[in-house]
């Protein structure tokens, strides 16, 4: 899936876009929510892990070579396992896939406002091709020229039968 491109405007298809936003959104929205409950669950095996970790630790701190234990031990030593270290990574994976999401909502909710100013713009005729008006007497010179040229023609024509 590409964010960039389904926020991107197509300035020649303006009601395309708006056909296509609602749309987006809720793919987002199910996107974003998709990905929170992953980024809980994970949290969820993330604490597990600490508390499955904390209670090994604190029945036999031997195995884990700790001497005594005090919170700040049973804490280092939780942090350096890789189970833990394993459960932190997927738990941050997926807060970023979260919080991605959560961007892309937000820039959808951007093309929505920009789409809206876009044919704002459009129905005061911004995008139109520049309208000079008429420099009248600049016509009147050039069309008195034509005739004259065109009677100087019919002159000599009719000098010459």
């Amino acid at each position: 899936m590409s964010y960039e491109t389904d926020v991107t405007i197509d300035p020649d298809a303006l009601d395309v876009e708006w056909l296509r936003q609602p749309q987006l959104m809720i793919k987002y929205a199910k996107i974003s929510a998709e990905a929170k409950m992953e980024m809980l669950s994970a949290k969820e095996n993330l604490d597990l892990v600490r508390a499955e970790l904390d209670k090994d630790i604190r029945s036999d701190p031997d195995k884990f070579g700790i001497a005594k234990i005090t919170e700040s031990a049973v804490l280092n030593t939780i942090i350096s396992n890789q189970r833990y270290k394993k459960a932190n990574s997927e738990y941050l994976e997926k807060q970023y896939e979260y919080e991605m999401s959560r961007g892309a909502i937000q820039a959808l909710e951007h093309k929505k406002d920009a789409l809206e100013n876009l044919v704002r713009l459009f129905g005061q005729q911004y995008f139109a091709g520049p309208n000079v008006p008429r420099d009248l007497s600049f016509e009147w010179q050039r069309s008195a020229r034509s005739q004259e040229s065109n009677s100087i023609v019919h002159s000599k024509m009719a000098r010459k039968k």
